[in-house]
């Protein structure tokens, strides 16, 4: 019997060769925003290592809406040709092309991580990184030392949703299938959900309601523009991982409205809202330390989840999805160190051992590789 994780699902009109997606992260490698050669190796490796689906990383709908200087971009139709040599690369390779879109809010302007993951200083000027103000939902900074942000206006916050928007028409363009909403990890659209980050008393802020009110706005108008037959996802952070923040109550609720206007699966993450998002705050010391998260909005909102956090083995995917805990298994890091890691789970499941399903490239010279092995048996130190 084949395992679930890799049997097909068919999300409207899109089959999933398999459960296993690759996590959007960022490598902050772009110039202006255009996708490059190290963009197109890093997520066509995944492809090749048999995941059935391949999230580019947190792509800014506008230019302030950047992470860092070297956040990948969708503000342009010149960033679409760079964009749809990846996505064609992966769908020849049998992964499914996904999207993350993105915006910033008041953690834009930051370092990249590896020159500190804080503020921009002038040793980040003198590299050649350019400095500006970002927009937030409220004029609240990240936190000491920060950049104050920009509060948005009535038209500022309705051109946000037509960026988003525009985004995902360009997206099209480019050849991806699945658009993920990215609204985690302390960036813009967490920040309106958040009672932290968002103060403000209109149509946008307030109550839980009018908090949700624009990240429900997007979600519904990238539905309407989004081919019925192809899946809209959203990532949010079921806790704020911060005192006075956002309670899982919240998000199931959120889950539940975001099911209403047509979004098909949620990313159950968590955090980022007082830090960086590779340095959030949270019980993240256990394996699959988030799958219970998937699991409540499934279980309470009745919309199919995605799993994620620090699942690192075939076998604890499978059993995730065995538990009915979640219906995808989105597996991140541990593939930074092992691109193969969805062929190595077909091994770990008896579904492949000899590496017959491998790419045809790789796979002749490991099944020669296999008969030597076999003839000399286990190696001695």
């Amino acid at each position: 019997m084949t395992p679930l994780l890799f049997t097909p699902l068919t999300i409207r009109g899109l089959t999933l060769s398999n459960r296993i997606v690759i996590s959007p992260m960022a490598q902050y490698s772009a110039v202006d925003g255009i996708a490059n050669d190290w963009h197109l190796v890093q997520y066509g490796r995944f492809a090749v290592g048999g995941a059935g689906v391949v999230t580019l990383e947190a792509t800014a709908v506008t230019r302030v809406g950047r992470i860092t200087n070297g956040d990948v971009g969708l503000w342009s139709d010149a960033h679409i040709a760079p964009l749809a040599r990846i996505a064609a690369f992966l769908k020849a390779n049998g992964a499914v092309p996904s999207i993350q879109l993105a915006h910033a809010g008041r953690k834009g302007s930051s370092q990249r991580p590896w020159h500190g993951n804080g503020p921009l200083v002038q040793a980040d000027i003198d590299r050649g990184d350019e400095l500006w103000t970002p927009v937030a939902p409220s004029a609240e900074p990240l936190g000491e030392g920060w950049l104050c942000p920009t509060a948005l206006d009535d038209d500022g916050v309705l051109s946000l949703r037509d960026a988003f928007v525009t985004a995902a028409h360009r997206a099209l363009a480019a050849g991806f299938e699945i658009c993920e909403i990215h609204a985690a990890h302390g960036y813009m659209l967490h920040q309106f959900l958040s009672p932290i980050a968002n103060r403000r008393n209109d149509r946008w802020g307030g109550d839980a309601e009018r908090r949700r009110a624009l990240p429900l706005e997007i979600a519904r108008a990238i539905r309407a523009v989004w081919p019925a037959e192809r899946p809209v996802f959203l990532r949010l952070s079921m806790v704020d991982g911060s005192e006075g923040g956002l309670t899982e109550a919240d998000q199931v609720a959120f889950s539940a409205a975001l099911k209403a206007v047509g979004v098909d699966m949620v990313v159950a993450s968590s955090g980022g809202m007082a830090g960086s998002a590779t340095n959030q705050r949270g019980p993240n010391r256990v394996y699959g330390f988030q799958v219970p998260f998937a699991e409540r909005i499934k279980r309470e909102a009745g919309i199919a989840t995605m799993a994620v956090g620090l699942i690192v083995d075939g076998r604890q995917a499978e059993a995730i999805l065995q538990e009915g805990r979640a219906d995808l298994i989105a597996v991140g890091r541990a593939a930074l160190e092992d691109p193969n890691w969805a062929l190595h789970a077909k091994a770990a499941l008896g579904v492949d051992t000899r590496h017959e399903t491998w790419p045809e490239q790789h796979g002749w010279w490991m099944t020669q590789r296999d008969r030597v092995l076999e003839r000399l048996g286990p190696w001695q130190p």
